[in-house]
C-alpha cells in the first residue's frame, strides 16, 4: 500500500537517482531499531512461512532478494523487515571502484524491465564490511563477490579469493559472480579454459576458510542466461566436480527480444525483468537436467508472481530471487508469491513445499 504512493515519485526520477534515494531511505530505517520493527510489523510479519532448504540453509520461505540492489550492505535489516527470507548483498569488489559512466541504468516501463551497465560500482570490501557489521542479522545473508575492472582476467581468481576470504565470517553463503555483462571480459570466466582453474581456487579458499573459522559457508556460482547447451553441460560438470553448493541461474541477458517496446531497448547492458523469464527458466531446466540435485539451483529472472516462481521451481530451482519486478511492484509481491506457492502446494495434495517439488519434478 505504501509503495503505491512512493512509486510515482520514484519513477519521476531517473532510475539510478531513484535507486540511491530508496537505498538511502532503507539505510536510515536500518539504523533505527524502532523503525525496522515497524516495517516488519507492517510488511514482513504478513508473509507466511513456507520452509525450504537450499545449500544446507533453512529459509523460512523461498523468496529472496537478488544481488544488485544493496551493493554496499547499507540496508540489510530493512530488506529483511520487508519479508525476504534471504538478502543477497553486493556485488562487492576487493577495492572500491566507480563502475561505468552514467547514465547506466534504464527503465523499460512498457516491458516491465530494466537495462543496466553499472559495471560493479562498489565501495570496496572494507566499506561493505563496515556497513554490514553495524547491522543486526535478521534473515539469511548472502554476499555476492566480483573482480575489480582493472584486474586482468587471467588474475581474476585472486580477486574472488581475496573478497571471499574477507567476507567469509560475515556470510551465510557467498556467490561468485562471473556473469555480469558490464565488466570487460568477465563472462570469459564461464569458458572451460578459465572456469576450471577459477572454481578450483575458490573451492580451495573456501575449505581453508572453513578450517580457520570452524564454520562451513556454502558457495554459489552465478551464470548468464546467454549459454548454449554445450556451455551449460560444461559448467554443470565443473560445478559438480568442484563440489559447489549451488548455481544461480540467471544473471541479466545481452539478448534483446523482439517483443521489447521501450525506446530504451537498444541501450547497451544487461536486460532484466519480465522479458528474461522464459530464457531464465529454460536455462534452469537445462542445468537441472545435468545437475540432477547434486548441486542445487537458485532461480532468478523475470519472476512476477507465484506462477512464475512455481514454473522455475518445477524446472529445478530450490529457491527464488527477485529484483526487477520488486522495483515495479514493491514489497507486497513477496507475500503474494509465498501465499500463491502455498496454495499450489496444497492444491497438488502435499503438506510442504519440498515434498511437492520432489514428487512433481519426476
Amino acid at each position: 500500500m505504501l509503495y503505491s504512493f512512493a512509486k510515482p515519485a520514484l519513477f519521476a526520477l531517473d532510475p539510478e537517482t531513484a535507486h540511491d534515494v530508496a537505498i538511502g531511505g532503507f539505510a536510515k530505517i536500518s539504523k533505527l531499531p524502532f523503525a525496522t520493527r515497524q516495517l516488519e510489523r507492517l510488511t514482513g510479519a504478513c508473509v507466511p512461512d513456507l520452509p525450504i532448504s537450499c545449500m544446507g540453509i533453512d529459509f523460512r520461505h523461498p523468496v529472496g532478494l537478488a544481488a544488485g540492489l544493496d551493493k554496499d550492505a547499507r540496508a540489510f535489516p530493512a530488506f529483511s523487515a520487508l519479508g525476504f527470507s534471504g538478502v543477497e548483498m553486493g556485488t562487492v569488489t576487493p577495492k572500491s571502484q566507480p563502475g561505468n559512466d552514467k547514465p547506466r541504468m534504464f527503465r523499460l516501463v512498457e516491458d516491465e524491465a530494466i537495462i543496466n551497465r553499472m559495471g560493479f560500482n562498489s565501495g570496496g570490501v572494507d566499506a561493505f564490511l563496515a556497513n554490514l557489521t553495524k547491522t543486526n542479522r535478521t534473515c539469511v545473508a548472502g554476499i555476492n563477490v566480483g573482480k575489480n575492472a582493472v584486474t586482468p582476467i587471467e588474475n581474476a581468481a585472486s580477486d574472488y579469493v581475496n573478497a571471499m576470504q574477507r567476507v567469509y565470517s560475515h556470510a551465510d553463503y557467498i556467490t561468485a559472480n562471473i556473469s555480469s555483462p558490464n565488466t570487460k571480459s568477465l563472462r570469459d570466466l564461464q569458458n572451460a579454459g578459465f572456469l576450471d582453474g577459477l572454481l578450483s581456487d575458490i573451492k580451495q579458499a573456501q575449505l581453508k576458510c572453513e578450517k580457520v573459522h570452524k564454520r562451513y559457508v556454502p558457495i554459489a556460482l552465478k551464470v548468464a542466461p546467454d549459454l548454449d547447451e554445450d556451455e551449460i553441460e560444461t559448467i554443470a560438470e565443473l560445478v559438480m566436480s568442484h563440489k559447489f553448493d549451488a548455481l544461480i541461474a540467471t544473471n541479466t541477458t545481452v539478448a534483446r527480444p523482439e517483443s521489447l517496446k521501450s525506446t530504451h531497448r537498444d541501450q547497451a547492458g544487461g536486460l532484466s525483468g519480465a522479458p528474461v523469464k522464459e530464457m531464465s527458466t529454460a536455462c534452469i531446466r537445462e542445468f537441472y537436467r545435468h545437475l540432477q540435485g547434486q548441486v542445487q539451483i537458485i532461480g532468478v529472472g523475470g519472476v512476477k508472481n507465484a506462477d512464475d516462481a512455481w514454473d522455475k521451481m518445477l524446472a529445478g530451482a530450490d529457491y527464488i530471487q527477485i529484483y526487477s519486478q520488486f522495483i515495479y511492484q514493491g514489497p507486497a509481491m513477496i507475500k503474494a508469491i509465498v501465499q500463491g506457492l502455498e496454495r499450489k502446494v496444497k492444491a497438488a495434495g502435499y503438506s510442504d513445499l519440498p515434498a511437492a517439488l520432489a514428487a512433481l519434478r519426476k
